[in-house]
């Protein structure tokens, strides 16, 4: 009995786990972001932008070495996938850091930064359970999340989940 028990645990947990969360929260899409031309949006705003497409979304921001770190791999990764958006989201404390980070990194695709003072901690970052930035969330077509959790190490699942849900 105690087996079967612990079979059942270990399938309701990968069960969990691998259901991860397919839409966004109505608490992040209503959160409001600035872009580059210092204009206020809502993050619905940005994901029916980009809708009918691919989408990579990355959180990060100027000053965290991880996320410099793993800019020639998104790069890389970009090259590989013309057909693909890229969205990045910023932390950054001050515009001028997250414009001139931008540039320092040429980054390309459509640029927002979270203006919240607590950051990862903000109501946006906490819908989106951002604890640890760089972090990618994958989009599909219907707007749909496709890959809710992936950190700068997991560069292949992202390739791979673009390439399954077709770009």
């Amino acid at each position: 009995m105690k087996n079967i028990l612990f079979a059942m645990a270990i399938l309701l947990t990968n069960i969990s786990c691998s259901n991860a969360q397919t839409k966004f929260s109505k608490k992040s899409l209503e959160s409001v972001l600035v872009t580059i031309e210092s204009q206020k949006i809502p993050f619905q705003e940005i994901i029916k932008k980009h809708h009918g497409k691919t989408v990579v979304i990355e959180f990060w921001a100027s000053w965290c070495s991880d996320c410099v770190k793993s800019m020639p791999k998104l790069k890389e990764l970009q090259g590989s996938n013309p057909d693909v958006s890229f969205v990045f989201i910023s932390f950054d404390k001050s515009v001028d850091k997250w414009k001139t980070g931008i540039e320092k990194h040429a980054l390309v695709g459509d640029h927002y930064l979270v203006t919240d003072a607590n950051g990862m901690k903000s109501d946006f970052g906490q819908s989106l359970e951002i604890n640890w930035i760089p972090r990618y969330i994958v989009v599909d077509k219907s707007s749909n999340i496709a890959l809710y959790k992936a950190i700068e190490t997991d560069f292949d699942k992202i390739q791979e989940t673009i390439s399954n849900i077709g770009q």
